[in-house]
């Protein structure tokens, strides 16, 4: 080898650059304020995560069966044997199955996946921001959504509307990309985004389609015909990334599949337009309406006893920034920046305020969780905007305004449970004043007096939200009607929150595909459409004096009743012998069956899904699978949930779930085991 050689081919590693330490000191004290913000996210969702326990249980037993069935995985089925769905398409729950099958089915591999949804929602929201505005803004947008009480209950719960939050957040995140440069590739991620955040909760997801398109067809900097052009392309990636699930579960003829719970004729097709689309906006859906959960319809509905205290803190903030900004920016050229932010944010919380607002179906409060990452954007934006330009007395004006209102709903909302911290709420009231008068009468403050200024005004908007959601954190609640902070009063009267609860820590299920529960079975259509029956009220029918599951404190089911307990005796009665059968018991509704699912780690046939309504199985077809072996016992004395169907106990039962209760009883012997009736099918 020649020393040319040599030189051109020798040393295949070259030597490092020398450390420049302070570049390297300039990188980290650029990225230490994120990381902060993020490791202190991380901290606040994931402190005692697993204290909260199985906390949804029907949604929990869903995430059961996932990781022992790919089948009941891809359907979303409430057991491992398939029998029937949850009322929700399955998206948020493949994180939470696939971390189960990596780390065994436990409550914190369940609930870990939604508080790092938590986390990256956050990184998201800091990065959408700061792309267009300061570091401070980003870090303050990220601030306000990782407080905010009902975001905090969310990312800490197994119901699916923390992986919705982190979906949307990543579809603004991809219209503030695609506006930067007429982006198509960028537009095109958006759709996917909405398209999977309705595979998570279906319709909810497109609130935020028409702020995304306006702001797109208005601010993009490319041609008119071109951004119309890229927003069908977005809508057809959006309709093409849920699509592809819908038409199969509709294809696969109902024998192969589970039946489509909450839907009134097997048909997903009906569960989107029906129970979880239209039905929810018209409160056509059977039971109560959405009354009884988050108060009654009205322009202030998310300043009421059941909703204000998740989501309403910052509300009139946010709404006072963004007619601000919209007005100062009026004249503005066409692609500016800071118009088109307000825009889709501003889009994003108006019309998803007026939706949750005025529907007439069922809504809970937790629903308001989609509107904090608009919230926290505007305040975070808007706040630090009018701090910079306070020289200008308008400005002032403005900023003191939005202290007092704030301080002052924060009295208003923390006086409804006048013995939690009550001098919180003089507290905040006063650093509300003090701060508005000191912005107000003093434009320039010397950088020690402006520190203290700025700690009492966040202070003034942030004591009440970080109040709720430490309080939040520190009690670990359970089943289907949950809400974030201390206990407050419900003006609707239709229930009022008496404690938190955990769940049933870890268990398994068992892995019965359909085809062996249907193997041999003649043929029968599982139900008729139908419209679901009127309400009935009924108790749970929780044994007294049985082993009491769940951890800490009592809160309430879905149902209104307290926690849920299975008896040791019942547990071992139902666990002998039970790999013979297919379903190791059969009751009335997954409320009451999601608890022994999890407590016995069997499948157990929910008849009429999560309200008791659903038409899923015919008389004859039940009579069939007790001939054959494939349940075991019957359950008695469930009430049927009342989780979306009803207020307070009151459940739905199908006349298909009577009539086989009926039967049942009538055919067989009725034992009670641990204070609980039960039926021996095999007898």
């Amino acid at each position: 080898m020649t020393s040319t050689q040599h030189d051109a081919t020798w040393p295949l590693v070259r030597p490092a650059a020398p450390l420049d330490r302070s570049k390297l000191a300039a990188r980290i004290r650029q990225r230490a304020p994120l990381a902060s913000l993020l490791g202190l996210t991380a901290l606040l969702y994931l402190f005692g995560l697993s204290r909260i326990g199985y906390g949804n249980d029907f949604y929990a037993a869903a995430v059961k069966a996932g990781t022992e069935s790919w089948k009941s995985f891809f359907f979303g089925s409430f057991d491992s044997a398939n029998y029937i769905t949850v009322d929700k398409p399955p998206a948020s729950f493949w994180l939470m199955e696939l971390s189960g099958r990596i780390f065994g089915f436990s409550s914190f591999s369940m609930l870990l996946p939604q508080a790092l949804e938590g986390v990256a929602a956050v990184a998201l929201l800091y990065a959408t921001v700061r792309r267009w505005f300061s570091t401070p803004a980003a870090l303050l947008s990220g601030a306000v959504l990782a407080l905010t009480p009902v975001a905090a209950l969310m990312f800490r719960y197994n119901n699916p509307d923390a992986l919705l939050l982190l979906l949307l957040v990543l579809g603004a995140y991809a219209v503030t990309r695609a506006l930067e440069r007429g982006s198509t590739r960028w537009l095109v991620l958006a759709g996917v985004a909405i398209g999977f955040g309705f595979l998570t909760k279906m319709m909810e997801a497109f609130l935020v389609v028409p702020a995304f398109a306006l702001v797109y067809l208005l601010a993009a900097p490319t041609s008119l015909p071109r951004r119309i052009g890229q927003l069908l392309l977005s809508g057809i990636a959006m309709i093409a990334a849920c699509g592809w699930w819908v038409a199969i579960v509709e294809l696969v003829p109902a024998a192969d599949r589970p039946y489509v719970g909450g839907s009134s004729d097997n048909s997903i097709l009906n569960l989107i337009w029906g129970y979880n689309g239209l039905g929810r906006i018209e409160g056509n859906t059977g039971g109560a309406g959405g009354a009884g959960f988050s108060g009654s319809p009205g322009a202030l509905r998310l300043f009421g006893s059941a909703m204000g205290g998740q989501i309403g803190w910052l509300l009139p903030a946010a709404l006072i920034v963004l007619a601000a900004g919209l007005a100062l920016r009026l004249r503005a050229p066409r692609t500016d920046r800071t118009r088109a932010a307000l825009l889709l944010w501003g889009g994003w919380l108006i019309v998803t305020a007026a939706v949750f607002s005025l529907m007439s179906g069922v809504i809970h409060p937790y629903y308001t969780n989609i509107l904090a990452a608009p919230i926290a954007a505007l305040v975070g934006v808007g706040g630090v905007e009018l701090w910079r330009r306070r020289g200008s007395l308008a400005v002032r004006a403005l900023l003191s305004v939005i202290l007092v209102a704030t301080g002052a709903l924060s009295y208003a909302l923390l006086d409804r449970t006048p013995d939690w911290y009550p001098a919180l709420r003089d507290a905040v009231l006063a650093a509300a004043v003090v701060s508005a008068l000191v912005v107000w009468v003093v434009p320039r403050l010397p950088w020690p007096a402006r520190g203290a200024l700025v700690s009492v005004a966040l202070l003034a908007t942030l004591g009440g939200p970080i109040a709720y959601t430490l309080e939040t954190i520190s009690s670990p609640q359970s089943g289907s009607i949950v809400s974030a902070g201390p206990v407050a009063s419900r003006s609707n009267g239709a229930f009022a929150r008496a404690g938190r609860a955990g769940a049933i820590p870890g268990a398994s299920s068992s892995a019965a595909g359909p085809g062996a529960a249907l193997k041999g079975i003649p043929a029968a259509a599982r139900g008729s459409a139908s419209t679901r029956p009127a309400l009935r009220a009924g108790a749970h029918g929780r044994p007294a004096g049985s082993t009491v599951l769940p951890t800490g404190a009592r809160g309430f089911s879905a149902a209104g009743g307290a926690g849920t307990s299975v008896s040791s005796a019942l547990k071992t009665l139902l666990a002998a012998d039970s790999s013979s059968y297919v379903w190791v018991a059969a009751t009335s509704s997954s409320q009451d069956a999601a608890p022994i699912e999890l407590a016995t780690g069997r499948a157990v046939m929910a008849i009429g899904g999560f309200t008791g309504s659903d038409p899923a199985i015919t008389l004859a077809r039940f009579k069939a699978l007790v001939s054959a072996g494939k349940i075991h016992y019957y359950i008695g004395g469930g009430g049927g949930g009342g989780g979306a169907g009803g207020i307070g106990g009151q459940a739905a039962r199908s006349s298909v779930a009577s009539q086989i209760e009926s039967w049942v009883t009538s055919t067989f012997k009725a034992t009670s085991v641990g204070g609980t009736t039960i039926y021996d099918l095999s007898s």
